[in-house]
């Protein structure tokens, strides 16, 4: 993503062809001439009577964008899955994702290495290259963002997001032979811990790569201070946990409870329940003698949960894995269950049962 080259567009969105002539006789012309001609031609009937509007004028982002200086972009297929902010008047072409988010904190936690291992897992992998591509749909929509987070710490998270991409900006702007995905490939090299060659050595110098890494580095303390987490977890263990949450927060919007990133667009008349505490109103299971106690945490909940299925001869039920637990209930183990099935230590049946 090259954000310090600047390209200009001919945009006439919400106008009609004889206002568009009327605001910019000029550049109408230059439309009519150069593109009229080959839209005449287009099978599709709203590209051939609308030939002087973009043939995807991405109407759902345009109004996300509406009333906010600054939105948040990432290329859609990239060999480094990098978020930077862009001014939200700009056109992004069918290459780049645009999230309607303009807060730093989201920047930050888009930025964050919990993101980019979900991002990595749940997207694809195309190209030459075989780089990343980010599927917004299951890569973001589906990414559980941490909750309840204390203002202290959105600040710090805000400010180091902010940091980091002020200091990306200013590099760009100074080199215009340096692009982030140059500055990438040093800093991959950097956390390889392998010597610079004296061509990626002044790419640090110039691109200021031990201080992008040092703003990287404070972002995921503090993203994983914002989940409640360990810093040092392992990818599996992150996505684990991840997976985990995204069950429960699909438990609790199942009950009304919607933690909205942007609360203002998204849902202006919503109202939080009184009780954030949901019950999932499953009923406990019957316990057997031969019980296990529940691990305190997830890592090793993941573990006991693993052994009873790779125990059993036949699939089990979610209640039925929580009856060797003291009580528990399906709704405890089932994400347990799901995040064992995402990284393909269990397999989830047409039945809803799971075998190892």
């Amino acid at each position: 993503m090259q954000s310090h080259v600047k390209k200009w567009v001919i945009d006439f969105y919400g106008l009609s062809a004889a206002q568009a002539a009327e605001a910019a006789p000029q550049l109408f012309q230059h439309i009519l001439n150069t593109v009229k001609p080959e839209r005449d031609q287009n099978r599709r009937a709203t590209r051939r009577d609308n030939w002087w509007l973009f043939g995807e004028n991405a109407p759902t982002l345009r109004r996300a964008l509406d009333g906010i200086n600054w939105a948040i972009a990432t290329c859609r297929t990239a060999k480094h899955r990098i978020f930077t902010f862009v001014r939200s008047d700009a056109i992004l072409d069918a290459k780049i994702i645009g999230i309607g988010l303009s807060d730093a904190f989201s920047l930050g936690v888009l930025s964050s290495r919990e993101h980019a291992v979900w991002a990595l897992r749940t997207g694809g992998w195309l190209g030459v290259g075989n780089d990343s591509n980010y599927n917004h749909s299951d890569c973001f929509g589906k990414f559980p963002f941490p909750a309840d987070v204390s203002e202290p710490l959105k600040d710090k998270i805000h400010s180091e997001a902010s940091a980091l991409d002020a200091l990306r900006k200013k590099v760009l702007a100074d080199h215009d032979d340096l692009t982030l995905t140059k500055i990438y490939n040093v800093l991959e090299a950097l956390k390889e811990g392998r010597a610079l060659t004296d061509a990626e050595r002044d790419l640090h110098d110039r691109g200021l790569v031990t201080l992008i890494r040092q703003h990287h580095d404070a972002i995921d303390t503090l993203v994983a201070q914002a989940y409640g987490w360990p810093s040092d977890l392992s990818d599996e263990d992150i996505l684990v946990r991840l997976v985990a949450l995204n069950k429960e927060r699909a438990g609790e919007e199942g009950k009304g409870l919607v933690r909205w990133l942007r609360p203002e667009y998204q849902a202006p008349d919503y109202k939080t329940p009184i009780s954030q505490k949901l019950d999932l109103g499953e009923t406990a299971a019957l316990l057997p003698d031969n019980i296990i106690a529940w691990p305190s945490q997830l890592p090793e909940q993941v573990t006991a949960v693993a052994a009873v299925l790779s125990s059993s001869q036949t699939p089990l039920a979610p209640q039925d894995v929580a009856r060797s637990f003291k009580g528990k209930r399906a709704s405890t183990v089932r994400p347990v269950l799901d995040a064992l099935a995402a990284i393909g230590q269990a397999r989830r049946l047409g039945d809803g049962r799971y075998a190892a």
